[in-house]
């Protein structure tokens, strides 16, 4: 086994133990919700079976076509490299997590993600058994451009979503002034509610930066308490419901669709956007409710 292998089944390791230590701890406390770490464990280890049996991507074709026509050739041996990998990577990564929830094929998968009705550190390892496969490599392709390998690259990515692991925890308060410029757990708590208030925020990795250049970062609000999971929650424990529920939905409009621009629509356009009239895109929802988000 290389040390790549070794430090990835290193690293799962230390997650799988601390959310065991943390549901423990938690359980004494109050509810716990065993069942779904159970799903979240499951999917996990599915996602690297199919990993290994199906290590492509259909983006690697543009991968390999910005590899082979890049602009220089980046290393990390100088803080420069270092400097624009770190903030090119969390450039990328804020718009393919902003996608991931305005984009419904993007949204079908991502939102395995978002299925756990309670936020603890078992969901932050339920990220969808396929979600290599959809394409999302793309978004990361202009680095690969700049000049960064895709095997940089993706260990850049993988350092991203290991600093996420301790945002899922709802225990930890806020931090003070780096809530300005991190992605903290009550950023994140936010990113994962359901409220109206909350919806379509805090799309970060490490920083929380472009969400405050791009509009999009709110903030954790004492008198609107999160209610974590789906607007339209998933109470099922069954991994292939929880799984391919919203694909199957997407399947059946694209299947039921009149018109080349409505199977674009309900592949692109945002969740709950309909082609004949208004649907439950956030935005209609919160016009419905009369409600603006406080920012």
């Amino acid at each position: 086994m290389n040390s790549s292998r070794l430090l990835l089944l290193a690293v799962m390791s230390a997650t799988v133990l601390a959310s065991l230590v943390e549901a423990l701890v938690l359980s004494r406390r109050g509810h716990y919700d065993w069942k779904a770490m159970g799903v979240s464990l499951l999917d996990l280890v599915l996602r690297n079976i199919v990993l290994v049996a199906l290590p492509l991507s259909i983006a690697t074709p543009v991968v390999r076509f910005a590899w082979e026509h890049r602009l220089t050739t980046q290393t990390l041996a100088s803080w420069p490299g270092f400097a624009l990998l770190f903030i090119g990577q969390e450039f990328c990564y804020y718009w393919y997590h902003r996608a991931s929830h305005r984009v419904r094929w993007f949204w079908a998968n991502h939102s395995v993600h978002h299925t756990p009705n309670q936020l603890n550190l078992s969901a932050a390892y339920r990220t969808a058994i396929f979600g290599k496969l959809i394409g999302s490599l793309v978004f990361f392709v202009p680095l690969v451009w700049l000049g960064f390998s895709a095997q940089v690259v993706a260990l850049a990515v993988a350092a991203n979503l290991s600093y996420q692991f301790w945002l899922h925890a709802t225990w930890i308060p806020r931090l003070g002034w780096l809530e300005y410029v991190f992605n903290t757990p009550s950023a994140h708590r936010v990113h994962h509610a359901a409220n109206l208030e909350y919806l379509d925020a805090n799309y970060g990795g490490v920083l929380i930066v472009f969400d405050r250049l791009f509009g999009t970062c709110i903030e954790e609000r004492d008198d609107v308490p999160c209610r974590y999971g789906l607007v339209h929650p998933q109470t099922s424990y069954n991994p292939l419901r929880v799984e391919f529920e919203r694909w199957i939905a997407l399947a059946r409009d694209v299947a039921g669709a009149r018109s080349f621009a409505a199977v674009l629509g309900h592949l692109l356009k945002p969740p709950g956007w309909r082609p004949d009239g208004p649907g439950d895109t956030t935005e209609e929802l919160r016009r419905r409710a009369n409600l603006l988000p406080r920012r």
